[in-house]
């Protein structure tokens, strides 16, 4: 399988759930503590509706976990970065606002 990247830090080899690509572009463009993003494995769930969330779940070795929820999907993302889990969760929030 090839890898793909967008940005050198967007690590792209599987699918990205409806809306979430955006969103992660934006954490990446904005953020230069994160050093990449790898979304995981695709699972389908009942309570995923609406807006794309992000939170934030447990520390990795090189930085943290998260779980994307979007149009009926939740997703594993794998952030490295530096960043406290608090750090993260205000860049993610940013991340997560509506355009202006």
């Amino acid at each position: 399988m090839r890898l793909r990247k967008v940005q050198n830090k967007l690590k792209v080899e599987h699918s990205i759930i409806d809306g979430l690509r955006d969103v992660l572009e934006r954490l990446l463009g904005e953020n230069q503590p994160i050093r990449s993003v790898i979304p995981g494995v695709i699972r389908p769930v009942r309570d995923a509706k609406g807006a794309v969330k992000i939170r934030v779940t447990v520390p990795t070795t090189n930085g943290w976990k998260a779980i994307a929820l979007s149009a009926g999907a939740r997703q594993e993302l794998f952030i490295s970065t530096g960043l406290s889990k608090d750090e993260l969760e205000q860049v993610i929030a940013r991340a997560l606002e509506p355009r202006r």
